[in-house]
């Protein structure tokens, strides 16, 4: 177990700087979290009962205690207020709803656009489309590379939106960096430790899409490898799970938010188009998941979802997601949170 060295309340800079220092001096890795009236100090690696005693004997330290869960950094016990990011003007976590939209796949200029175009009109925060898709099938339609990068880009530019799309390899985090400014890890992927790594050593925010097959324990320590890279900017998503059903793609497990929420600082964000695999069911979901007080959605929208190249059964028309805005508004209101429109 690890140790998270907590300061009194104002405590001074000095402080917890020697704090820091003496928990390097001890073996020990450390990594400062600072929150609206206190500072925490974790200090990862294994410890001793004197390292213990050793650190409640310096100036400004409040008490230490162990990190009883395997993912220290993502745990409420080394953060214990909600993180909140700020993504070029767009607040994340906490009180805020944000819901990304867009199409599943960049397949051109004029639908990308036009998607887009309609998704920020109706309150959109955050652009989505996916330039590097990978698919079941080798022969289905895979992106269009760093093409689509550019395209993306490109709307953010004009729309004034932040954009995500998804790194599907660390020999790409880089190109990705260049062109999008948040890094989505899929759900095949997110047990990808080396890319994990990979966008844990850069500064762009990590958006995390649960497994098929995993745990929410899984999920955490997926975090847990960015996290300890040093990027703190971290988003997780519930994006449903493999089970005996067969009536949706995937079973939304919705008690997913409230369950991280309670062991993580980290904001939760849910996939209702990929759950549920079919258009009609989304906005339901997309409703329940803000019920349960998500830090939004994220959900995709097409203008000819019966021409799309990927995933066109699931993408609601721009149409039907301006009235879902509308209505993720006014349940938003009622959970005491609110949306960000940009």
């Amino acid at each position: 177990m690890d140790l998270v060295v907590v300061m009194k309340s104002g405590a001074a800079a000095d402080d917890v700087q020697r704090v820091v220092e003496r928990v390097g001096e001890l073996g020990l890795t450390p990594h400062t979290s600072r929150g609206e009236f206190r500072t925490i100090v974790g200090a990862v690696g294994e410890k001793t009962p004197e390292l213990q005693q050793q650190l409640e004997q310096l100036p400004g330290v409040d008490h230490v205690m162990a990190i009883t869960q395997p993912y220290r950094l993502a745990s409420r016990e080394f953060h214990e207020a909600d993180t909140i990011l700020d993504i070029r003007g767009v607040r994340i976590g906490g009180p805020h709803v944000n819901i990304i939209a867009g199409p599943c796949a960049i397949e051109s200029r004029e639908v990308l656009f036009s998607v887009g175009r309609a998704v920020k009109q109706a309150g959109a925060a955050i652009l989505r489309g996916g330039a590097y898709k990978p698919r079941t099938s080798p022969y289905s339609f895979s992106g269009l590379g760093r093409e689509g990068l550019e395209l993306l880009q490109q709307a953010g530019a004009e729309l004034g939106m932040p954009t995500i799309t998804e790194v599907t390899d660390p020999r790409d985090v880089p190109v990705v960096c260049e062109f999008a400014d948040i890094l989505q890890i899929g759900a095949r992927n997110m047990q990808n430790y080396n890319l994990l790594l990979e966008v844990g050593r850069t500064s762009k925010p990590v958006f995390i899409k649960r497994g098929l097959a995993a745990s929410i324990t899984e999920l955490l320590m997926s975090a847990e490898y960015v996290l300890s890279q040093g990027n703190h900017r971290v988003m997780l998503c519930e994006r449903g799970i493999r089970t005996f059903a067969e009536e949706t793609r995937y079973t939304l497990d919705l008690s997913a938010v409230p369950v991280i929420q309670e062991r993580s600082h980290l904001p939760v964000f849910v996939d209702p188009s990929h759950a549920a695999g079919k258009r009609d069911l989304v906005p339901a979901l997309a409703l329940a998941a803000i019920a349960a007080g998500a830090a939004g959605a994220i959900v995709e929208v097409h203008s000819c979802p019966d021409r799309a190249l990927c995933d066109g059964p699931q993408a609601v028309l721009p149409a039907r997601f301006t009235a879902l805005m509308e209505q993720i508004r006014q349940v938003a209101a009622i959970v005491g949170h609110r949306v960000t429109q940009w």
